[in-house]
């Protein structure tokens, strides 16, 4: 598939009746398939004038504060393009308004792109920043994302990509680690335990299988009194036994800092002093702040960052041919920020 530069491919373009998922693809969206027809209309009317080769300078802001990420994809839907980028560093605050992108070139370089360079920034972002905000909540502590099974699949790897940005220390989706050159992190689900009957014939096996690297977290919330299962996991396992996952759900009233001071108070008694506590389910940074106090050791955040709102972002032309410009309501001209770096494509 070429590139859309006019209404005219968009007639001609085809979408394969025998069509599996309904996401766009890496090449439709290179090809500008996923961008809103009005930046085609303005190309085909601009070209028309001989005024689809004007060199403009456009710049990318938000509106609100949060952590910038996305960038990355932004680099590569714009390689090999006849413009300039001058761009924050990924994983860097930005404030309400500010300047996170500048690009310049001639406008038919980049306009069809800007609907896909706006929504890559604005979810990326967004998410990145829910993360930054369950860092804050934990200090010291790691968490991981578990947030994959809240989105559509097309945009888990790139949800878990920007809370690993944010903060995370890890991604429980495989595509998303893979991209991070990091091993996806995870423990096993309530499933196990389930079909097998007992967690203790899992967590036997689940050791005996596992390599001598991989830290064993075991799930202690299925069957029986978290305090009970934790210990009977830990006389198993011993040494071997890195944490215990509590995943009690909320009708049973969730995880309280009351079950996890008693889970420490009596695993400490029992000689289990190296065993830490994993603490996943519904967790908000203010809750996480209470559980770290009464003893947590980390966590499996999802929802929190999955269902982070998307921050918007809009990028406004500020100079076409060096004069500078700007709708009613802006002022014209370049809105300077010297925390912007030059970026090579």
């Amino acid at each position: 598939m070429k590139q859309m530069k006019g209404l005219d491919d968009v007639k001609n373009f085809e979408v394969s009746k025998d069509r599996k998922i309904y996401s766009a693809s890496h090449e439709e969206i290179l090809n500008c398939a996923t961008t809103d027809i009005y930046f085609l209309r303005t190309l085909d009317i601009l070209e028309e004038m001989d005024l689809d080769n004007t060199v403009v300078t456009a710049e990318i802001f938000p509106r609100k504060p949060g952590i910038l990420a996305g960038i990355e994809e932004v680099k590569n839907i714009l390689k090999g393009k006849d413009i300039e980028i001058w761009a924050l560093d990924e994983g860097e605050e930005f404030d309400l308004k500010e300047t996170v992108i500048r690009i310049k070139g001639p406008y038919r370089e980049f306009a069809a792109y800007e609907t896909a360079i706006l929504g890559i920034l604005a979810s990326s972002s967004g998410w990145a920043t829910a993360a930054r905000e369950v860092k804050e909540a934990c200090g010291e502590r790691d968490f991981l994302c578990f947030g994959a099974r809240h989105v559509h699949p097309s945009v888990a790897p790139v949800m878990e990509r920007a809370a690993v940005v944010g903060g995370a220390t890890g991604a429980s989706c495989i595509l998303a680690a893979k991209l991070l050159n990091i091993d996806p992190s995870g423990t096993l689900p309530h499933a196990a335990m389930l079909i097998a009957g007992d967690t203790l014939r899992i967590a036997e096996v689940y050791d005996r299988v596992m390599p001598k690297s991989h830290k064993r977290t075991v799930l202690i919330d299925t069957f029986k009194d978290e305090v009970e299962e934790s210990l009977r996991i830990a006389e198993l396992l011993g040494e071997n036994l890195y944490a215990i996952r509590v995943d009690t759900p909320s009708e049973r009233g969730g995880v309280t800092p009351g079950l996890i001071r008693e889970l420490r108070s009596k695993l400490d008694m029992a000689g289990y002093t190296h065993v830490k506590i994993f603490v996943s389910g519904g967790l908000k940074p203010e809750r996480i702040k209470m559980l770290s106090e009464a003893g947590a050791d980390s966590f499996g955040v999802g929802s929190y960052i999955s269902s982070a709102s998307p921050i918007d972002m809009t990028m406004d032309i500020k100079e076409v041919e060096g004069k500078a410009v700007a709708k009613r309501g802006r002022l014209p001209g370049l809105v300077e920020n010297p925390k912007l770096n030059p970026v090579k494509l």
